[in-house]
């Protein structure tokens, strides 16, 4: 499902890392993700909510641009 805050979303299984690009063209890398919670908000119907709900404050990130 297209989500309306989120553009696309990108995990690197090697390093941990869940990239998530905005629609505002804004990008952040969360680090230490594991790849049960990308699936996880992949699946979800509302991306931005489980975004906020178990990622946002739970992993570290970094902004990328």
């Amino acid at each position: 499902m297209p989500s309306s805050v989120i553009l696309t979303m990108h995990y690197y299984p090697a390093v941990s890392t869940l990239r998530v690009i905005f629609v505002t063209g804004m990008i952040y890398d969360y680090k230490n993700v594991p790849e049960k919670i990308y699936k996880e908000m992949k699946a979800s119907s509302s991306k931005g909510a489980y975004l906020n709900q178990h990622i946002k404050g739970w992993f570290d990130y970094k902004k990328v641009s």
